[in-house]
């Protein structure tokens, strides 16, 4: 088992870095750093799907110089399938920034707990607004 161990340091390397992130996204408070913890996570799977793409002696599945047996090439969708998570994780890391600049603009706080406290201050002036409207003592 030890020896093991020694040689998937790739898979290792791949649970930690994803255990550092999702206990970064669990306990942060802030935003952005919330967003940089799930940035962390996603590199810890296309990590762990490019270690498992990954065949020791074989080649990139280039066609050159005639050779066309595929037992000499590495099997190339696991690199497609990290380009495209890179890509999808780049828009939503994007998507989830300019999320957290409206958030900011509208609290002045980028910590999700005081966000959540002056949702419910907001929400309980509303309804108590709308209780103050609906008095049936002020019909005609």
């Amino acid at each position: 088992m030890g020896a093991s161990i020694l040689t998937n340091y790739e898979e290792i390397g791949a649970v930690l870095l994803f255990v550092i992130g999702l206990v970064n996204l669990l306990l942060q408070p802030n935003l952005v750093k919330k967003i940089i913890g799930l940035d962390i996570m996603d590199s810890a799977v296309y990590l762990f799907l490019a270690a498992k793409g990954y065949i020791a002696g074989r080649a990139a599945p280039i066609y050159t110089g005639g050779v066309t047996d595929a037992s000499l090439y590495i099997n190339p969708i696991p690199a497609g399938l990290v380009l495209t998570g890179i890509v999808v994780s780049v828009s939503v890391s994007a998507l989830m920034m300019a999320l957290t600049i409206c958030l900011y603009r509208q609290y002045h706080t980028l910590n999700l707990d005081e966000i959540m406290m002056l949702l419910r201050r907001q929400e309980a002036e509303q309804l108590q607004h709308l209780a103050a409207e609906e008095r049936p003592g002020d019909l005609p």
